[in-house]
């Protein structure tokens, strides 16, 4: 049967703030809602908008969270862990950097954070239940990241040590996952262990498919590494489950290109941009996904080194609004079709 994507919807982690309507769930939900959207994807980290560990203890609460979506209009797309699964696996080189994602009681002690960060994973679990939501997106967090592009050489068997120990880790929250009918949903994306198709797979074989293990699709991160984001589509759409909608653009000169020689955002040869002004082939993307079914959420994940996100919400609903396929139920062709008649059938291929 044809499947319609869902949306617009729009992911709140860049536009919640201290200032109204900001700063609130219900003021933040009625400003998206006046937006035209009709989904909100929340980040389970930001306590203005949503207590993770009440929302994993009471169905009550979330009932609240849900009603109070509803009134201006809108429905819960996602939970949103990046920052707690980002903290599931930290080489030491990120140790301090990373601290600041989770509470001062577990700075400097990484295992602390870890084990933290791990009943972050399954608190959303059980808030996702509660919510009734199939999905949720994250970061898988990165143990070889440092070694992406070594010299001198990997010593041999570093890749596999460290995919098996990722792994080793994400499995039991996998498994919670499951046993509530929840997909984890990883956001491939450079920093992380799982950046690109490649690097997805050698997780999934050391998981034994796990059909939990998920993909958060988001064509903007697969640009700037200039790869062919609608073909990815086409080998891994039964395994995309979670769909950010981020424009980007590459522009490589001939003093940087990829790594943008440290450059800051705004004078990188890859640049995160806002819908429309970026490179993305959204037509191409939409079309791909309808063709494969997929039945969840385009989800705006505002990113823009130029543009105000005001401005990036405001004209992100309509952009994906826009690019939203409902999918035929017939064929063009129809009109022209006969009735099925097998003796027709054998006698046109001269059977008999």
């Amino acid at each position: 049967m044809a499947a319609n994507i869902k949306g617009p919807a729009i992911f709140l982690a860049q536009f919640a703030g201290d200032a109204a309507p900001f700063n609130s769930w219900d003021s933040i939900c009625q400003w998206a809602g006046s937006l035209g959207y009709k989904g909100v994807q929340i980040p389970t980290w930001d306590g203005r908008l949503f207590d993770l560990e009440k929302a994993a203890g009471s169905k009550t609460y979330c009932d609240e969270v849900k009603g109070i979506a509803g009134r201006h209009g809108l429905a819960i797309t996602e939970l949103s862990t990046h920052l707690q699964g980002q903290l599931v696996a930290t080489h030491p080189a990120y140790d301090e950097a990373f601290d600041g994602f989770a509470p001062a009681a577990v700075h400097g002690k990484p295992r602390e954070r870890q084990k933290w960060a791990v009943q972050q994973m399954l608190n959303a679990a059980q808030a996702s239940r509660h919510l009734g939501l199939g999905a949720s997106v994250t970061f898988s967090g990165a143990l070889a990241w440092p070694f992406l592009y070594p010299f001198p050489q990997r010593p041999a068997g570093l890749i596999e040590e460290a995919f098996a120990e990722l792994a080793k880790r994400w499995k039991p929250i996998l498994d919670a996952y499951d046993e509530v009918g929840v997909d984890v949903c990883y956001e491939l994306h450079p920093s992380e262990d799982l950046f690109d198709g490649a690097t997805f797979e050698l997780f999934l074989d050391r998981l034994k498919q796990h059909r939990r293990c998920n993909i958060n699709y988001d064509p903007s991160h697969f640009l700037l590494q200039q790869l062919d984001y609608l073909q990815f589509i086409d080998i891994y759409h039964e395994r995309i489950k979670a769909f950010h909608v981020k424009d980007a653009e590459f522009n490589p000169t001939g003093r940087q290109g990829v790594y943008s020689g440290y450059a800051p955002w705004i004078e990188r040869a890859g640049r995160f941009r806002s819908l429309g002004d970026g490179q993305v082939d959204f037509s191409g993307i939409f079309s791909k996904l309808a063709q494969y079914n997929y039945s969840s959420w385009a989800v705006l994940e505002w990113e823009c080194c130029l543009k105000h996100p005001e401005d990036g919400a405001r004209e992100g609903a309509p952009f994906i609004e826009s690019h939203l396929i409902r999918v035929t139920e017939k064929a063009f062709d129809d009109f022209v079709g006969a009735g099925v008649d097998r003796k027709q059938i054998r006698r046109m291929l001269g059977l008999r």
